[in-house]
């Protein structure tokens, strides 16, 4: 069809034109499989000319916001089981010492979910107990499948349907204490959690190809060349843990294709030792002699006594 385009004119030309422009974007593109560790993360596409920090910069958002994605569909299936989070000096009380201490949670009248609540009481006592009913929670639980499917794409299409189903159930919002709504407002206190060792600041990445580190200040195609038809596998690390382990030289499928392929090898090598009797040399048809001694009469005689 674009083979074509110039045979287009009047409001179809922009048109063709525009797609023509995206596919030769798409054509010269480097794409970088970012792993961490071992870890696949995501595919990133730039060109030859991006600076490093550029390239570091947007991978170090992508990554993060992924981690973010990641940590509030976490939280969110507890929200849909309990209601929101108690404040912090009321978690993990039981309910006689919150009356002993005259301890109130000013939210849970403030924060009722659409539809009315159903009371699910948290056995660990993060969460209050008045969960959203049963309508509520499918909005909230299919939203989270769905970021989890957006989130190997970009990450802004991924948060804001969870925002939204969030205000879908709480239209008045969430209480400030709650991680959900300190995530969704890039305020999350991630210290003392297993979270805050994933999450790698700006000026911390560092991002590994070959094994050596590419330079700040550098440009893509002073490591790669200028083939901006280039796929290469880099690696993101925090500042001062050293250059992360090399790939390997062939994946574990290609091993376990290269083990099969020598299984079979050796099976095959063991018939043809099987086949590789010459027995059969002792046989009177191997014999080249045979049919001149059938001419002469020479056949059927045996030496020995009589």
């Amino acid at each position: 069809m674009l083979a074509r385009s110039r045979c287009f004119s009047g409001p179809m030309l922009p048109v063709v034109n525009k797609v023509k422009q995206v596919l030769s974007c798409f054509c010269k593109m480097v794409q970088l499989h970012v792993k961490r560790g071992d870890e696949s993360q995501f595919l990133f596409n730039t060109t030859v000319d991006a600076p490093v920090e550029t390239v570091i910069q947007q991978i170090t958002a992508i990554y993060n916001g992924r981690l973010k994605v990641d940590r509030i569909c976490s939280e969110i299936p507890e929200l849909a089981d309990h209601g929101i989070t108690l404040p912090p000096n009321m978690q993990g009380l039981t309910e006689e010492q919150i009356v002993e201490l005259k301890l109130k949670d000013e939210w849970e009248d403030k924060c009722v979910p659409s539809g009315g609540p159903v009371f699910r009481k948290d056995e660990i006592g993060r969460r209050n107990g008045h969960a959203p009913n049963d309508k509520m929670k499918e909005v909230l639980m299919r939203t989270v499948e769905e970021a989890k499917a957006l989130i190997s794409k970009v990450v802004k299409e991924a948060l804001d349907p969870l925002r939204g189903a969030v205000m879908i159930v709480y239209p008045m919002g969430l209480p400030p204490h709650d991680p959900i709504r300190m995530e969704f407002e890039d305020c999350e206190d991630l210290s003392g959690t297993q979270a805050s060792l994933q999450v790698i600041t700006e000026d911390e990445c560092q991002l590994w190809w070959a094994a050596k580190e590419m330079q700040r200040g550098k440009k893509l195609q002073d490591y790669i060349g200028k083939n901006e038809k280039t796929k290469l596998v880099v690696k993101i690390q925090k500042k001062g843990q050293g250059a992360p382990a090399r790939e390997p030289l062939v994946t574990d499928e290609q091993q376990k294709q290269m083990m099969m392929h020598m299984y079979r090898r050796q099976e095959e090598l063991k018939k043809l030792e099987e086949a590789d009797d010459d027995s059969y040399l002792d046989s009177e048809w191997t014999d080249r002699q045979s049919l001149r001694r059938q001419f002469q009469g020479l056949t059927n005689i045996k030496w020995g006594p009589r």
